[in-house]
């Protein structure tokens, strides 16, 4: 490899989305390495026939022929797609009564991510995910930290040719416990995930789930059978904010987190607080109280400051007294590890035991500087603490 196979310039690294919702990390050295002994392919997607699909096409998983077209069974957004179509999140295409995925085995961004980024507090700390991202999403932020990839067709971005078994291996070399499928929406990637999540289990690595949550119950179910954590966005607790913010609905994401409750699969949640969007302390409040009665009383919540990007620049950055207001209001509700997340120093982004108060991991960005839980206990009382801790 020379230098300039492997030197991946700042404009590249920002127009391709390697980075999370929490801005850029240290460690380019890893990605550099990643992506240099991944080939890489040329943005462009060739012409698309039944006959002649490319090598990172499949036949989706859920959908129905009808006399309007062919109806994508995936998330609630049910697009109907005509011959040649391709749906809202840019990834599915109908070709001769059938739906296909063109996302399958080429992503976009791949890096290797502290857990804690994700943002996972209580699953396997100090751990490594492979973090891996498609072109695409299926709802429409304004506020999106990724929208150079989320918003775009993987027919404009620069993608790496890594099949499911490959990404395994990868994630295997680089001794990572995970595979996070995470950065734009791994929705829209669905049968990529799925199929790297079955290979990824039977070679004891875990995954990870980050997402906005905007799926239907039948293949969240049956992807739930391989994914061991999740992180979803619970963007806002108000329907017309999640139609002209973000362009989806509240409830599909509130199942979600019943579904994965359900399907026992680890839970954490992040709640973006946006200036004039959803800094409103009755609706914080109201969301708290729904995760409360509804048994996320042991879910860590995570309120996330904004920064001004994408399509609301002019907004100013999330002030710290809303966010410490929005935590008070979540630990009042009985919500019992509540974190606040970009806001580098805050003694919020550590876990304090829920019976005894005492810090029992102490985080500096996302690096642990200590760690006193015990066997799944507070080593200072004995309290059970939730989450995935060996």
């Amino acid at each position: 490899m020379n230098k300039s196979e492997k030197k991946i310039s700042k404009r590249n690294f920002l127009k391709y989305g390697l980075y999370g919702t929490c801005g850029m990390i240290a460690g380019l050295s890893n990605l550099d390495l990643i992506a240099g002994e991944i080939s890489k392919m040329a943005s462009g997607l060739p012409s698309v026939s039944p006959d002649k699909l490319w090598k990172w096409s499949k036949e989706a998983l859920y959908y129905i022929e009808t006399p309007k077209g062919i109806k994508c069974r995936l998330c609630p957004h049910a697009c109907f797609l005509k011959e040649g179509e391709t749906g809202d999140c840019r990834t599915r295409i109908a070709l001769e009564n059938k739906l296909y995925t063109i996302v399958y085995g080429n992503p976009c961004a791949i890096h290797v991510d502290p857990i804690e980024k994700k943002p996972l507090y209580h699953f396997l700390p100090e751990s490594r995910a492979f973090s891996v991202a498609t072109a695409g999403c299926n709802l429409a932020c304004l506020n999106c930290q990724n929208w150079q990839i989320s918003q775009s067709s993987p027919k404009e971005t620069t993608n790496y040719d890594l099949m499911p078994d490959k990404l395994v291996e990868k994630a295997k070399s680089y001794k990572c416990k995970s595979i996070a499928y995470t950065y734009s929406e791994p929705i829209v990637f669905y049968e990529y995930m799925y199929d790297s999540a079955k290979i990824a289990h039977a070679n004891n690595i875990k995954n990870i789930f980050v997402s906005a949550g905007y799926i239907k119950e039948k293949p969240l179910r049956n992807l739930s059978k391989y994914i061991d954590a999740a992180n979803i966005d619970l963007k806002s607790f108000s329907n017309d904010i999640y139609e002209m913010l973000n362009g989806g609905t509240l409830q599909p994401v509130l199942n979600t987190l019943k579904i994965l409750k359900e399907e026992n699969v680890w839970l954490e949640i992040t709640n973006l607080i946006v200036p004039s969007w959803t800094d409103n302390m009755d609706m914080i409040k109201k969301m708290c109280d729904w995760l409360y009665d509804n048994g996320f009383a042991d879910c860590p919540l995570h309120f996330s400051r904004f920064s001004p990007t994408y399509k609301l620049t002019q907004l100013p950055y999330t002030s710290a007294t809303t966010l410490k207001k929005a935590r008070k209001i979540a630990i009042d509700a009985g919500l019992k590890y509540v974190y606040i997340g970009n806001i580098v120093g805050s003694k919020a982004e550590n876990t304090y035991c829920p019976n005894c108060g005492e810090v029992l991991i102490e985080r500096k960005g996302f690096r642990i500087i200590k760690n006193s839980i015990k066997n799944n206990k507070c080593s200072f009382c004995g309290e059970k603490i939730a989450g995935v801790w060996e």
